[in-house]
Order: structure tokens, then sequence, then C-alpha cells
């Protein structure tokens, strides 16, 4: 295998850094300069038409936690990694539906703020300074990593130079404002999606000449179902598949997707609606738009999370067989590591034997998957740092431009902190695992007290609070005490627990009445146009259908 670029593949690359650049740089002239607006910075209020917002929350959502984490977990896991694909399209509609009109009838702008509105202000700055840690010290550091490695593998470059470069790309693209970010992810997308499918044809084609007869894509799916059926099943049994797990041995598939269960307790939902509904960097694209544009919006990006699985879980799959198969000796070297199978490996392994010029259309799509979710991520962190921590215990007398000016310093302190810890991630097994097992500490806590105090108007503020705390508390106890249930099990029951303990304070606090800083809701906010009943029940028809057929 031949690590580096070809000169093709650079000059490819290099124009889609300057369409990007470019069109990014009139963005910010024609339609941001002017704009001393700090809502417009972090919101691009009312400027982003539908596909632009839905086009966004996808550039921010796949990035190389999908391209490397994801496909590493297609290699070790299979199909079933899909779910989270899957069901983050059914999460979105969900978002569409319950979330986006609680948030836009009420004003919200940011996660804290509805904290702030909806409980109280102690609760808002606890979870705002918890979200700044969760995004910079697992969300940016991961994606940094991981886009680091992808491309260490790609080019022959060290890692630290490609994390570097990836860093200072999307801070450019950052300190544009969410209207740079917002219209550059369109092409970000376009990138990802035609790049990631072409790499996933090249990767079935290759599987067909190394496995097979040659003859084509159609064959190299085949081979999929015949030489990797364990990998061809969406619902998982205890003690059923041991898989690599990163670190030189064996796991129990069922540990990181528990069948059923992660349904019925709920673990799943859980994971999903509280990424996709109560998190600052999926919600924001949506939250400077009026409730039609923002749900046609969300509804593109759940129909684009349905294709996901065809550019992130197929290549993996391929990988495994070519590996299992011990069909390229270069796979083989390229996912070992010291004689342990790293996972993680497969995508960036795979990128090497696509030919010239390809490889450089893959590298870009690669690039705009990592740069787009980089900058979506740091304009959260800044916007949830000015608005909810800056501007109300520091200064609260900045003028817009200053507002602005400081908000562009936290965009570059908080991906420097990234910068400098990414490495660390090189002791964990697999990064897409760390990203959801630490992240679900605090996601049923976050979920409980959203959903409660949307449409439970008793909810109080001492009963939020001791779910977050609680959720985090009881979520490493039962980490700590029986490490072998699944972390999604655990978010499930860790969920309902927290509930139950919210509900009961709520009730002996509130002694039954309604709390004054309650939200009104309106059953007319719910109503959906019959193109989005239709586009629902595609998604929804569409994801029985693959469980039916993959069980």
């Amino acid at each position: 295998m031949k690590l580096g670029l070809e000169t093709l593949d650079y000059v490819i690359f290099f124009i889609y850094f300057v369409i990007v650049s470019s069109y990014g740089y009139w963005i910010y002239k024609n339609k941001g300069k002017k704009s001393a607006d700090s809502k417009d910075f972090f919101l691009a209020e009312g400027s982003l038409t539908w596909w632009a917002i839905g086009a966004s929350i996808i550039a921010s959502n796949i990035s190389a936690e999908q391209f490397i984490g994801m496909s590493g977990q297609a290699f070790q896991l299979g199909l079933a990694i899909s779910v989270y694909e899957l069901l983050g399209a059914v999460s979105l509609l969900i978002v569409a539906v319950y979330f986006l009109p609680m948030y836009l009838n009420n004003k919200i702008y940011t996660m804290p703020q509805f904290l702030a509105k909806r409980y109280d202000n102690r609760l808002a700055t606890i979870m705002a300074v918890f979200w700044l840690f969760l995004y910079i010290f697992v969300n940016l550091t991961s994606i940094i990593y991981l886009g680091g490695l992808s491309l260490e593998k790609m080019t022959g470059f060290s890692f630290m130079p490609c994390a570097i470069f990836l860093t200072v790309f999307a801070v450019i693209i950052t300190l544009g404002g969410m209207k740079v970010i917002g219209y550059t992810d369109v092409i970000q997308v376009v990138c990802l999606v035609l790049g990631g499918l072409a790499t996933t044809y090249l990767a079935l084609d290759l599987l067909s000449v190394k496995v097979g007869t040659g003859s084509g894509i159609l064959e190299g799916l085949s081979l999929i179902r015949q030489k990797a059926d364990s990998h061809l099943h969406m619902i998982f049994e205890p003690g059923e598949y041991l898989v690599h797990d990163g670190k030189g041995g064996f796991i129990d598939a069922y540990n990181q997707l528990p069948g059923v269960m992660m349904f019925i307790i709920g673990g799943q939902w859980v994971n999903n609606l509280n990424y996709f509904g109560c998190n600052q960097y999926m919600t924001q694209r949506a939250l400077g738009a009026d409730i039609h544009t923002a749900r046609n919006g969300v509804l593109f990006a759940a129909f684009m999370k349905m294709l996901m699985p065809f550019i992130v879980v197929l290549p993996g799959l391929a990988a495994y067989v070519l590996f299992q198969e011990n069909a390229d000796a270069s796979i083989v070297n390229g996912i070992t590591s010291n004689g342990v199978v790293k996972p993680d490996n497969a995508y960036p392994v795979l990128l090497n034997l696509l030919p010239v010029g390809l490889k450089g259309l893959a590298f870009a799509a690669l690039t705009a998957a990592i740069v787009a979710s980089l900058a979506g991520k740091a304009n959260s962190i800044s916007t949830i740092y000015m608005l909810d921590i800056h501007t109300k215990y520091f200064n609260p007398d900045l003028s817009e431009k200053q507002t602005i000016w400081t908000g562009r310093v936290a965009i570059v302190v908080s991906f420097s902190i990234a910068l400098v810890i990414s490495p660390l991630l090189a002791n964990f097994g697999q990064a897409f695992e760390y990203i959801q097992v630490y992240t679900g500490y605090i996601s049923p806590g976050i979920l409980s007290i959203f959903l409660l105090g949307f449409f439970w108007k008793k909810a109080t503020a001492n009963g939020a609070l001791t779910a977050a705390v609680l959720s985090v508390a009881l979520s490493a106890l039962i980490a700590r005490q029986y490490p072998d249930f699944p972390f999604l099990n655990r978010m499930g029951v860790v969920f309902w627990i927290c509930s139950l303990v919210h509900i009961t304070i709520s009730l002996i606090q509130s002694k039954g009445k309604d709390q004054v800083n309650a939200f009104k809701v309106d059953k007319e906010w719910f109503k959906v146009t019959p193109t989005f009943r239709f586009g629902t029940v595609a998604i929804i028809a569409l994801f029985c259908i693959i469980y039916w057929i993959f069980w």
C-alpha cells in the first residue's frame, strides 16, 4: 500500500479548498460582513434556507466520527451500527414536530437559555459549563483525533501536522459566523456525499476483484452476504458474537448494541433524541428560521441520514471481508498494529487503495466532513460561552462588535485546547464508542429535563438539577459496578430513574401546582404540512423494511 497523494489528487483537493474558501469569503463579504449583529453571527437569524439548514445539520453531524469511527464499528460489529443513522432520521422527525415549536415559539436560541427560562439561572449556568467541557473535550477532540488519524493514513504525514491543518482550516470557516458555516456546508455536503459514494463504489468493486471474479459492485455486495453473514444482522443476542475490541482482545457485540432492549428500555431513543433535540450544534441551525423553513430543513436532513449507511457502513463491511479473507496484504497490515486489530484503521486504509484522482476526491470528501463538523461545533461552543456565560457574568455591557470579537477568541481557544489533547485518544480502543459512552453519562438527565420542561408544567428547577447530577453519578456507579452492562441499556435505565426522581421532587415542591415559568403549549404548534407527513411515512416505512430484512 502506497501512502501519499499523487499530483492529480492534490489538484482535486486544491480545487475543493479554493471553492469552499472563496464561497465562504463571498458569503462573509456580501452577507455577513455588513452586519454587526451578534445573533446574525451566532445564528444567521432568518437567512438560512431549508436546504441550507438540512445540509448544515448533516455536515455538522457527519464527520470523522462517522467516516472513521462508524466505518470502524461496521468492521467490528457489522450492519447493526446503522441504527445510529436510521434511528437518527426518525428522531429528527420527532424533533421537527415536537421540539422545534417549543424552542421557536418561546424564542429560545441556546440550550442553557431554555434552562434559564423554564427553570432557573443556577441550572442554566451549571449545564452551560458542562456542555462547554463536553463539546471541547469529547466532541472537538475526538473529531480532530480521528481526522488527523485518517489524513495520516492517507498522506503519509505524521499525525500532528494533519491535525493542525484540519484545525486551521476549520478555524478559518468558523470565524465567519453561522451564515458562512451554513452556506459553505452545502458545498461540504455535496463533496462528502459524492466522495463518500465514490469510495463505497470502489470498495465494493475492489472486494469483487480481490475475492470474487471482478464482475463489479453487485458481486461485492453478494460477497459481503456470503462471507460476513454475522455482520448482516441488525439485532444481537447476548453472547451471540464476539468481535475485536481494538485493544487486542474480544468483546461481546451485544454490549455495544444490546438488541431489542436498546429500544424497549429506551437507550437508543435517549441517545438520539438528546443528540438531535437537546444539542446546541444540532438545533442551532434551525433556531434562526421560521417553523415552516426549519421543519423542511430537518426533514431534508432526515432523508440524508437514511443515505448515510451507504457511505459510512458499507466500506467498513467491505474492509472486514477483505481482512477476513486475507485478500490484500496492505489491508491486513494496515488494520493490524503491533498484532492488534484496530477497526478505526479500516476506512483510511481502504482509501489508500483508491486509484489516483479518486483518492483526491475521497480526501476532499473526508476533509469536508471533518471541517464542517468542527466548524459547527466550535460555533456552538462560542454561542453558549458568549450568550450564556460571558455576557451574563463577566461583561454584560459588550457592544455587538465586541461580542462577535470575543466569540471569535473563544473559537480559537477551544480549538487550541482540543488540538493539544487530541493525541491522548490513541489510548482508547474504539473512538466512536468513546464518544457514545461518555456523552451517555449526562444524556439521560438532559433529555428528562427537557421533555418534562416542555410538556409538564409542574416540573421544578430542583427536580431538574437533581436529575442532572443523578444522571452522571448513577451512570458512573453502574459503569463501575456492572462493567459488562451495555451502556445503551444503562442510558435507558438512568433516564427512567432520573425522570421518576425529577417528577417526585417536583410534585413535593410544587404541591401539585403549575410553575409560573412553565411554557404554554398550543396543540396547533404540532400540526404539520401534507408534504412533511408524507416524508415522515416514507422514512418510517424504510426504517421498518430494513429491520424486517436484516433482523
